[in-house]
């Protein structure tokens, strides 16, 4: 028999945990990735010799690594240090109020009554309880399992699912809910803000995406190295496994024979011949015809609208917080007007005149206070406009948004002593460079809408030997959801190759065959 083989394009965490997950079953993979590195959105700045996170910063879910890492043969522990955090996050206010939600929800409730009373602690509680119920429903019929319609999803849900979706209101959106759920103005900013999470604004969000409090209160860890240890940690695994990585290698275009994907052609003009091939970016770029004209037919066209970007500062700083305040590992610095911050980038397409400012301070956590510079990614909202000739990213624009920014950070009581040779910035028109088709949307499509979460793309598309993986693709954005989204598609692809029976089988560490494995409902690894 022929090696069976397989080509993923991109190393981002969906390209890696495919790679990774395919190559464990017996396929001879290749990835191809335009950078220098593995990671995609999970890079890093070097200035003065330290890296500083300069993509996704938060480490949660982690049942997903642990889950893909069992399941080939390996251990998370033993494969990255990680430490788990008591402060999962620091708010703060203009007015001088601060409010920390800790890892016990415990001492989370006590945090919330000291803030803004007992009616509201008992609130929390209850919110709290809704969407930890909401969270435990959609698991394994939503975030485990393919892309399915709305009433076969609704049938996986089951009555009980069913029934509590009802009471959430899924029509109503995640503002209008936070409203229902809180009277303090503070505390419904503080859990809207999770719409961010996807790219979206709360005004517009679906209320089911308040689960997401519950991805945050089941534990937010630090990686020891950064989040891109998480992604050399899978780049490691995948060459234990034998892949072959392409780095600085472009793909110019999908190839197709007698209907279905049959490899890639390279930007040097090369072809890899493939079973099947992995697809690990924006969906927009296929959309585009990016990657040859053919592979356009394997999304359909959007309808809605693009996601958040963001303009960023990975800085090396002297930091001082005025008495009675201290930074913690994730800060949160909610603007005076929540509302027009949202107005600004997806009605008018502009960087917000009062932005919110997430600073995450990567040498804090667990109580730890580094002394001189410190290391910290600074990050407000913004539109994706990055494709287009706007004065809204102008020299000037971006000039006054940081102005504001770091004004609106002393204002709150932290001052961030910027040193122009320490200080990287990136905005809308470099994630567009990184990430061509999507005027950097950091996120995909938004999720605005209740049907938008069955609007992204599935793995299996409609060309056939293509399978899709990545933040812009069904489970959705984020560092796990994206890990999901790669696992789905490993097991799309293996599920093909077992049918046409052009993959042996080969025994997992549980010692089922990978082909049975790819049969087991909800697709646990």
């Amino acid at each position: 028999m022929s090696e069976t083989r397989a080509v993923v394009v991109g190393a981002g965490m969906a390209g890696l945990v495919s790679a990774l997950r395919l190559a464990h079953a017996g396929v001879a993979v290749t990835v191809v990735e335009q950078a220098s590195h593995a990671g995609g959105k999970l890079r890093g700045e070097v200035i003065d010799g330290q890296t500083i996170d300069a993509g996704p910063t938060v480490f949660t879910m982690r049942w997903v690594f642990d889950e893909l890492l069992q399941s080939v043969g390996a251990d998370l522990d033993s494969e990255l240090q990680l430490q788990r955090l008591p402060v999962l996050a620091r708010h703060f206010w203009g007015d001088g109020s601060a409010l920390d939600l800790f890892a016990d929800p415990r001492a989370s409730e006590a945090a919330v009554e000291a803030f803004a009373g007992a009616a509201e602690a008992a609130r929390f509680q209850k919110f709290c309880a809704t969407t930890r119920a909401l969270y435990d429903e959609m698991e394994a019929p939503f975030m485990r399992a393919p892309l399915s319609s709305v009433p076969a999803f609704m049938l996986r849900l089951g009555p009980r699912g069913l029934a509590l979706l009802t009471g959430i209101g899924p029509l109503r959106t995640l503002w209008s809910s936070m409203e229902r759920h809180f009277t303090d103005p503070r505390l419904q900013q503080l859990f809207g803000r999770y719409a961010t999470y996807t790219g979206s604004s709360p005004w517009a969000a679906p209320a089911t995406l308040s689960l997401i409090t519950q991805v945050e209160m089941d534990g937010v860890w630090a990686v020891q190295g950064g989040m891109t240890a998480l992604a050399r940690c899978l780049e490691r695994l995948c060459v234990q496994h034998g892949v072959v990585f392409r780095f600085n290698t472009g793909c110019q275009e999908i190839l197709m024979a007698q209907g279905r994907a049959s490899g890639v052609r390279l930007d040097s003009g090369d072809s890899l011949r493939a079973d099947a091939v992995v697809f690990n970016g924006d969906a927009a770029a296929l959309r585009q015809g990016l990657l040859g004209t053919q592979a356009r037919a394997a999304v359909p066209v959007a309808t809605g609208q693009r996601s958040l970007s963001a303009l960023t500062w990975s800085v090396l700083a002297k930091t001082r917080c005025t008495e009675g305040r201290a930074l913690d590992r994730h800060n949160l610095f909610f603007g005076p007007r929540y509302a027009s911050e949202f107005e600004d980038i997806f009605t008018h397409g502009r960087l917000p005149q009062d932005p919110t400012v997430y600073v995450c301070a990567q040498d804090r956590g667990a109580g730890s206070v580094p002394e001189g510079h410190e290391r910290l990614l600074c990050l407000v909202n913004a539109p994706a406009v990055g494709d287009r000739d706007s004065a809204a990213l102008s020299p000037d624009a971006l000039e006054r948004c940081q102005e504001r920014s770091f004004a609106w950070l002393r204002q709150c009581g932290l001052e961030v002593a910027l040193e122009r040779a320490r200080t990287v910035r990136t905005s809308p028109n470099d994630f567009h460079q990184r990430f061509p088709a999507t005027g950097g949307a950091l996120y995909g499509q938004a999720t605005h809408g209740w049907l938008s979460i069955f609007s992204r793309p599935g793995a299996a598309c409609r060309v056939p030997g293509l399978y899709l993986a990545g933040g812009s693709t069904h489970p959705g954005p984020g560092v796990p959801m994206a890990a999901l989204s790669g696992r789905l598609a490993a097991e799309a692809v293996l599920a093909h190759l077992a049918s046409t029976r052009r993959l042996r089988p080969a025994a997992t560490s549980g010692g089922m065959s990978m082909p049975a494995a790819m049969t087991a409902p909800g697709g646990s690894p």
